[in-house]
């Protein structure tokens, strides 16, 4: 009998501190830099976001996110046999934020790492996770992506500051006898690491190097566009299924523009896209599990739903997963 794998649960947590962008334009101006909620919405379509308190972890907020999709899969952390956690926000240096994580479920025994593809970095969990559940390796994962991006932004420089916010997404991922995860598609290409990084790191108790987020804007919107529509159209090339036959389409929330570019190329209708970059912002890894659980919890993803996963961030990195919900 082949083994599938299909998500049968999923989670979020968001945390309380919410800003608007008149809340963010207000701290801004106390620091001296100038922007607004007309000029923030004009270019990324983004609202408000949320910003984690300066004693919570990304591994923090991913538990909140997994106990969500647990209940939701009517399962006990116990059961639990995979962990991956996607994140370029994590806890410490080492160990992984899930081995973290996996102590704060109570949980002990099963394996349990990060994966570093920045904002592709769920899409690239649950590739593996996919994997590992195909061949036997796990029958139920728990695939997390969490973010306090909050710690890495320059609140001097408008352009990236007000796009990225903090939160997790979740889904438990179970060994089928049906189809679930369709077929996926990942890549990367390490020559445009200069366009969107954080160049610092630590050597000797120092900080060597700049610790915070450097983006290249018009250079990331031109690539995202091209790259998200080639994967989305190699994932479709492997099931056998074309554009039309996807329920909903889940890009990684960015920015409104590049999701409106992504659905015009497949000659989506907008009103198919799941959008949460508005009351999100840019929450990295954590933003298609949080997209899909609000769509999931929402009403709007329903049993059997076509959807497609896709996401784009530095590296570079990029990847899309089709599965049937």
């Amino acid at each position: 009998m082949t083994r599938y794998s299909r998500i049968t649960g999923t989670g979020s947590y968001l945390p309380p501190r919410r800003l608007t962008n008149v809340d963010l334009a207000a701290e801004l101006a106390a620091r001296g830099v100038e922007t607004s909620d007309e000029w923030i919405v004009e270019r990324t379509g983004i609202r408000a976001r949320h910003f984690a308190a300066p004693d919570v972890t990304s591994s923090d907020l991913g538990v909140e996110a997994a106990k969500h999709a647990l209940e939701a899969a009517g399962l006990q952390p116990a059961e639990i046999d995979l962990i991956i956690v996607a994140t370029s926000t994590p806890d410490m240096v080492f160990p992984s934020a899930a081995c973290i994580l996996q102590n704060k479920l109570g949980i002990a025994g099963c394996p349990a790492f990060d994966v570093q593809a920045v904002c592709s970095g769920f899409v690239y969990a649950l590739t593996i996770a996919d994997s590992m559940i195909k061949t036997g390796l796990a029958s139920k994962a728990l695939v997390i992506g969490a973010e306090v991006f909050s710690r890495i932004l320059d609140f001097s420089d408008r352009t990236t500051c007000v796009l990225f916010g903090d939160g997790a997404g979740a889904v438990i991922l179970e060994a089928s006898d049906t189809p679930g995860i369709l077929a996926s598609d990942l890549h990367a290409d390490g020559k445009h690491v200069d366009i969107l990084c954080v160049p610092g790191h630590v050597s000797g108790g120092h900080v060597l190097g700049n610790p915070l987020l450097k983006m290249d804007g018009q250079a990331v919107f031109k690539l995202a566009v091209g790259v998200l529509d080639s994967a989305a159209r190699a994932t479709l090339a492997k099931a056998n299924l074309t554009a039309a036959d996807i329920d909903w389409l889940i890009p990684h929330q960015a920015n409104i523009r590049i999701m409106r570019s992504t659905a015009k190329k497949l000659k989506m209708p907008f009103d198919k896209v799941i959008v949460t970059v508005d009351q999100h912002g840019n929450t990295s890894a954590a933003s298609i599990p949080l997209a899909l659980d609000d769509a999931v919890r929402s009403g709007k993803v329903k049993k059997g739903d076509v959807l497609m996963l896709e996401g784009v961030g530095g590296g570079f990195t990029w990847g899309a997963v089709l599965l049937k919900y």
